[in-house]
């Protein structure tokens, strides 16, 4: 099926080198891997020829050819190597001169034109070295290899061209008559209403007009089980109504949705750097260096002794060996796969350097409200009066609230129709201030706080009024239950309290598990209702921290405290009043439920509002740092051993490497770094379902 792209952000393409096509020093800007493919197969055709004639492999292998123009076939196949195989090379070290970057493809490019230029005049017969056949060779491995980089490269951007693969080519457009029209999804407009049947994903961002269904959103937000969405929920470009149709009016199109969003922060993270980049660039620059004096000094050493053929080979096979295939890929590689990989994970990084720090946090900052607890308020106990039961405290009440907007009414209404509690009150009346009052029965209830007490003059029996004091000492707040019957008098209790979020206690305990030092918390609330959650959570006396009654003001100048004390800080925050602390923080991390300006001030973003992506990050950032440093090290360490050898230094101990040898070694070493960098994928990040 073919996929219409015109109302999506272009993906990343695959062709886009190393690090991607932002990066200025960017060897690999233009190829294609497909171009790739095609040099190597058709270079290799040509080798083949050119290798079973050449005279030195025939003597060695103790065979024999002869016809007539075989003396041409090194010349003209291995020239038609050099030039069609070896021009990307060529072009390349033509760029690092025209740069001021040397780097892989100047070693390269001056590998095969010595080789190139020495065997042309050797066919002229003005010199006496024959390289046509180890040219070749070195040209089409080089092409091997550079075809499995960005082969490498492509799948690792796939998450880019996967995400782009969400959206539908089609939507079914609802029109004002009710009649549903088939439509390209390119053609969709802000305030368009869509059919979103079971089965079918959401064409672009909108809100549930109509209908209810279990929503699967494991694509954009990380989370394996799907939610619940009804009238009123936003939904998101690429999500997938499972088991009910719905009906969605759209809110953003094209590059406003949250997926094409998702695009552009992840081709910027593949594409930009960090301290382990910029150090294996250093390196790569200081080894053209080396590499080209060691090539000049084994061409004079060799020469003095009097092998001029020998001091060709070793020149050449200095060039090839050192060249640092293996550095181009070992960060940029590891960059595009954890970027990728925490992507499909629904953590979306903004700043790459942000998620290299990750790994160093000290201390893990976060909001109470909407971060570690729902932000919005749970019936987590009830009390009843003597000769009244608590399932009868929670139907009345629920009844006497039913009508009610008030935040704690919908909690109350909520926790009774999950217990079965239902009633139906009449005669619903708000008492400002003071609380609601209905009839039940033909009886008068009311619900409400102190002053509702007060005004009714209701003194509360001891054991519920201990109760009551207990539930308000850690944060709770408290509703009473009473009837207003000839003696007024308290029937039961409710405490409703700010829930933790059931995922939040597991992130914390992944987090100390992954070694961050101390975790801790931000609030506005009381010092009692902030002591109460982190008890809740599990927070360690003396170890971790609680910050209570702190103004949104202020947050910001608790984030610079812990930063003063020396500690590397991680700040998790979902409202507007978190921004300033978010972009103070070393690490920002916005929870992606929470707003606009969170979202923007932060450099991580958690597409769920599950704190377990916290810790992900944490895993993320440590084993991707772990890859970089195994990859510099091997492409790094390899050449202590390999340029020394390539010069001749071994060669009195009958250690001698050809070109090719060296070239097929180089070509190991880069294979070597893309198989360790392919491993990222085993890394779970995803929490496990609850």
């Amino acid at each position: 099926m073919s996929h219409d792209n015109e109302h999506r952000p272009p993906p990343e393409q695959p062709d886009a080198g190393h690090a991607g096509p932002h990066r200025s020093h960017d060897k690999h800007a233009g190829h294609d891997p497909e171009a790739f493919r095609r040099k190597f197969w058709l270079s290799l055709a040509l080798t083949i020829p050119v290798i079973l004639t050449s005279h030195l492999v025939m003597q060695s292998l103790n065979y024999s050819l002869d016809f007539p123009g075989i003396t041409l076939i090194g010349p003209v196949l291995g020239s038609i190597v050099f030039f069609y195989g070896g021009w990307p090379f060529l072009v390349g070290a033509v760029r690092e001169v025209r740069d001021r970057a040397p780097g892989m493809m100047l070693l390269i490019g001056l590998a095969i034109t010595v080789g190139y230029l020495a065997s042309l005049a050797t066919s002229l017969g003005t010199f006496n070295l024959d390289f046509w056949w180890e040219m070749s060779a070195l040209v089409t491995v080089m092409l091997l290899g550079h075809w499995q980089e960005m082969k490498a490269i492509g799948q690792a951007r796939g998450a880019l061209a996967a995400l782009a693969e969400l959206l539908p080519d089609d939507a079914e457009r609802v029109g004002p008559d009710g009649g549903v029209q088939r439509v390209k999804v390119r053609e969709l407009r802000v305030k368009d209403l869509v059919l979103v049947r079971p089965g079918a994903r959401v064409p672009a961002d909108g809100h549930v007009i109509d209908g209810n269904a279990d929503i699967d959103e494991s694509m954009i937000t990380g989370e394996s089980r799907p939610v619940p969405r009804g009238v009123g929920a936003r939904v998101v470009a690429g999500s997938v109504a499972t088991d009910s149709a719905i009906r969605v009016q759209i809110d953003a199109v094209g590059e406003d949705t949250a997926l094409a969003g998702i695009q552009r922060l992840v081709a910027e993270a593949q594409a930009a750097g960090g301290r382990a980049q910029d150090l294996a660039d250093r390196f790569a620059a200081v080894l053209f260096y080396v590499a080209t004096a060691v090539a000049v000094l084994s061409l004079v050493v060799w020469t003095a002794i009097g092998n001029l053929g020998e001091a060709v080979v070793r020149t050449i096979t200095v060039l090839v060996i050192s060249c640092p295939h293996a550095l181009g890929l070992a960060i940029p590689l590891v960059i595009a796969l954890s970027t990728g990989l925490a992507a499909s994970n629904g953590i979306l990084v903004k700043h790459r350097l942000a998620l290299e720090r990750m790994r160093q946090v000290d201390v893990v900052l976060f909001d109470k409200t909407g971060t570690l607890t729902k932000g919005e308020h749970t019936v987590t106990a009830v009390a009843a009066a003597d000769g009244t039961s608590e399932d009868d405290v929670l139907r009345l009440a629920a009844a006497v609230e039913a009508e009610s907007e008030h935040p704690l009414a919908r909690a109350i209404v909520k926790a009774a129709k999950e217990n079965g509690q239902q009633a139906t009150a009449t005669q619903f009346q708000a008492l400002p201030g003071r609380g609601v009052q209905a009839s039940i029965d033909g009886s008068r209830y009311a619900v409400g706080g102190p002053a509702l007490l007060r005004e009714q003059q209701i003194q509360v029996p001891d054991s519920l009024a201990r109760t009551a004091e207990d539930w308000s000492g850690r944060g709770a707040s408290v509703l009473h239950l009473v009837t207003l019957d000839r003696t007024p008098r308290a029937l039961g209790a409710i405490a409703l309290e700010d829930e933790a979020r059931p995922e939040a206690r597991d992130a914390i305990e992944q987090l100390r598990q992954l070694g961050v030092p101390k975790i801790a918390m931000i609030t506005g609330d009381a010092r009692p209702v902030a002591e109460a959650v982190a008890a809740d959570l599990g927070f360690r006396h003396g170890v971790d921290e609680v910050f209570a009654e702190v103004l949104p003001a202020d947050k910001d100048d608790k984030v610079s405290e812990l930063q003063a004390r020396g500690l590397t800080v991680a700040m998790v925050g979902d409202g507007v009043n978190d921004a300033p602390a978010l972009a103070r923080a070393d690490v920002g991390i916005a929870i992606g439920a929470g707003t606009d300006v969170a979202i923007e001030t932060a450099s991580v973003i958690l597409a769920s509002s599950d704190p377990r992506g916290v810790a992900s990050s944490v895993r993320l950032s440590k084993a991707s740092y772990r890859k970089m440093i195994q990859n510099l090290a091997w492409a790094a360490g390899y050449n202590v051993i390999a340029i020394p050898a390539a010069a001749g230094v071994f060669a009195g101990a009958g250690l001698v490497l050809s070109p090719a040898a060296a070239a097929v070694l180089m070509s190991a070493s880069t294979i070597v770094v893309a198989l360790n960098a392919q491993t990222l994928r085993r890394v779970q990040l995803a929490p496990e379902p609850q």
